[in-house]
């Protein structure tokens, strides 16, 4: 019963992620009084996720340092400058500017995590990714913000790590570590069994996010309209230009990166870290990631059956 509920789940995504979203925007105040089980979400997602990682596939990340590399200059660099370029040519708005740029620059998020499992991708190298982008924040963030804004910010590194602790060390190596005792078995039981959960916990968390953009909503204007379009643009440029990074790699390096290990950097800007008008950019942000990544997931699975046929 749970994976067939599991598989009707995985096959309406595409619509039982923007309903989500249409949910939470509706129950503002109801999401809001949600945000405490958010860390208790994310570590249940990154446990799931992880009962089908192994230490070797672990140690085998060595192999793809140059993956890692190219996915933190894509994130850090490559679009932060494009969302820069994008918001002073539209706006002129050097709060929004600095929103944009934030909207970008904040730390992959676990949600990345399963959409990963759910394109079959590199589990271990997804985990890595946002391990190392997490902990490299607290220096990234403050000196691309230090660019655009001219003065220097700080930022609660001792929280970010225990988040980092609570939601994906810890959960991800009891995962691995079960998957080791069990040699693989839990990942056909228990893991199959969670993978519906995951996916309602994945909903949950876009209907709490979604809340924090009730307030906004209620204050119309065309400047808003505006913002909003130009955050599903990034948004949708950013997937779109993951996809051609993922493409083009496979061929530089003679191996299949994007039907196994690009999945990752399409799900890598989601958000969770929001530090008046800079903070909106962030907040429409958390409006379209899960939509598009549930949209683009769909791509991925096309691909992935073409390449499959030959």
């Amino acid at each position: 019963m749970l994976n067939s509920f599991n598989k009707y789940l995985q096959k309406w995504m595409p619509i039982l992620t923007p309903l989500s979203l249409v949910v939470g925007v509706l129950l503002g105040n109801v999401g809001h009084q949600l945000l405490f089980l958010m860390p208790w979400l994310f570590a249940f997602m990154t446990f799931a996720g992880s009962l089908n990682m192994s230490f070797e596939g672990i140690k085998n990340l060595r192999s793809y340092s140059k993956v890692i590399v190219i996915a933190l200059v894509f994130l850090h660099l490559m679009m932060p400058m494009w969302a820069y370029f994008v918001s002073t040519v539209i706006f002129h708005d050097h709060l929004l500017t600095i929103g944009f740029v934030l909207s970008v620059a904040v730390p992959t998020g676990v949600t990345s995590f399963i959409w990963v499992s759910i394109c079959r991708g590199h589990l271990p190298l997804c985990l890595a990714i946002i391990l190392i982008d997490t902990l490299i924040s607290p220096v990234v963030i403050p000196a691309l913000l230090h660019i655009v804004m001219g003065q220097t910010i700080e930022i609660d590194t001792a929280g970010l790590m225990l988040d980092l602790l609570w939601m994906i060390v810890v959960p991800s190596l009891v995962g691995v570590a079960l998957n080791e005792l069990t040699k693989g078995n839990i990942a056909m039981t228990l893991g199959k069994k969670l993978a519906p959960f995951s996916k309602l916990s994945l909903f949950s968390i876009v209907m709490i996010n979604s809340s924090a953009i009730a307030p906004y909503i209620k204050h119309f204007s065309w400047e808003l309209v505006v913002v909003i379009v130009v955050v599903f643009v990034l948004a949708v440029s950013g997937y779109a230009l993951c996809l051609v990074l993922g493409e083009g790699y496979k061929y530089y390096n003679n191996v299949c990166f994007y039907r196994r290990d690009a999945e990752y950097c399409c799900w890598s800007s989601d958000s969770h870290y929001i530090l008046s008008k800079t903070v909106m950019p962030v907040v429409f942000g958390m409006l379209f990631q899960q939509v598009l990544a549930s949209f683009f997931s769909r791509i991925v699975e096309q691909y992935q059956l073409k390449v499959s046929k030959g």
